[in-house]
């Protein structure tokens, strides 16, 4: 019977193998750094933007973290043995260019080469995103990923509460809050954020205060204020994304002009009686509002939801699939809304979906971003109150 070391010499003889000055070159020139070690091993130091799967769970998890079996990777361990195992394993399991780095971490690192200590998640993080941990396309990385995250909500009524709440709950480290009503009593058939103890406080406090009690990793940022063209690029700018649960015609278009001079994605959502929509505006990669409506519609023809009701578990469906297209942009996962328009019909329960595209027309884009001016639209529509 074989020992370990012969065993580990017929693994090295079935596998390519590469020192860290060619790891290194292969991973600038695109290959994926695969780092096997431990947990404790990776909490010490690891290289950037390589992907950590331990040893262990290598072959349950990988299919679902690198799914081109055809993507160049570099694998690493601490010296060179268990990476040379697992390279082996990740050849059996199809992948046809791997090479293990002899060396591994130790010789890394001791070299110079680029490496940091990795932000970690605390005992009491594992435990509360542990159901998040265990998706791998999610995970520490993905985890840490929401918890460095900004995002703006504008607004904390209908649309704003669930998905606020949603993404308080996951994670998102940073959370703006524009909205500059006061809590009514006529608001809580909808805005499950606020309650009776707080009619007459202001929104954005009322909803801090929810944020706080879901999840205190979240810093809640607020903006008791109008939203308007002299203050809108300040307070946007610096988020990763704009949740838009605005309630007016205005408000969407002075948004959108703001997000495509900088080029910030926004997840729109908007109800109206029984129906809602979703979709996302990236103005680096897709259509945008004013492809959807290039102009505001004049008042008598955008009635209210204060003048048409909307069902009260509405904007809850509605707002949770905003929360869903945030996270899927701030961890790029599956296929986003941009460019289609997903249409729910409370009434027939049913979704239909709508292809969106650029406006030929539209000269409000990312590529004319020196050129746009930020105007007012109060003359236009009138309010609603989602």
């Amino acid at each position: 019977m074989a020992g370990f070391r012969e065993l580990l010499n017929e693994t090295k003889g079935r596998i390519n193998e590469v020192d860290t000055e060619a790891g290194q070159a292969a991973v600038d020139a695109g290959a994926i750094l695969l780092d096997v070690r431990e947990a404790d091993e990776h909490d010490q130091g690891a290289v950037p933007d390589s992907i950590f799967i331990p040893r262990g769970t290598l072959e349950s998890a990988i299919e679902n973290r690198i799914t081109d079996k055809s993507t160049p990777i570099v694998v690493m361990c601490a010296g060179g043995v268990r990476s040379a195992f697992a390279a082996e394993s990740l050849q059996n399991l199809g992948y046809s260019d791997v090479v293990s780095m002899d060396g591994g971490f130790n010789k890394w690192k001791d070299e110079g080469r680029p490496w940091a200590v990795p932000q970690s998640l605390t005992s009491e993080q594992r435990n509360r995103y542990k159901r998040h941990l265990l998706l791998p396309e999610v995970g520490d990385e993905g985890q840490q990923k929401l918890l460095d995250s900004k995002v703006l909500l504008l607004g904390a009524g209908g649309l704003g509460s669930p998905s606020a709440m949603y993404l308080a709950a996951a994670g998102v480290g940073t959370m703006g809050i524009v909205d500059m009503d006061v809590v009514d009593e006529s608001n809580l058939q909808r805005q499950i954020i606020h309650n009776l103890e707080r009619v007459g406080q202001p929104k954005v406090e009322s909803a801090k205060q929810t944020i706080n009690l879901i999840n205190p990793d979240v810093d809640v940022i607020t903006y008791n204020e109008r939203l308007n063209a002299e203050n809108i690029l300040d307070i946007i700018a610096g988020y990763d994304v704009v949740v838009d649960g605005a309630d007016n015609f205005p408000s969407r278009f002075l948004l959108n002009d703001a997000s495509v001079k900088l080029g910030i994605p926004v997840v729109h959502g908007s109800i109206f009686r029984f129906e809602g929509q979703v979709t996302v505006f990236d103005p680096k990669a897709g259509p945008t509002y004013r492809d959807l409506l290039p102009e505001p519609p004049p008042a008598e023809l955008a009635p209210s939801c204060a003048e048409a009701g909307v069902l009260g578990v509405l904007p809850g469906i509605i707002g949770s699939l905003q929360a869903i297209e945030t996270i899927k942009l701030l961890l790029d996962l599956g296929d986003s809304l941009s460019g289609r328009l997903l249409a729910f019909d409370s009434l027939e329960m049913t979704f239909r979906e709508y292809k969106l595209r650029p406006d030929p027309e539209n000269k409000v884009t990312w590529e004319l971003r020196d050129t746009i001016g930020i105007a007012e639209y109060d003359d236009h529509c009138s309010p609603n109150t989602a």
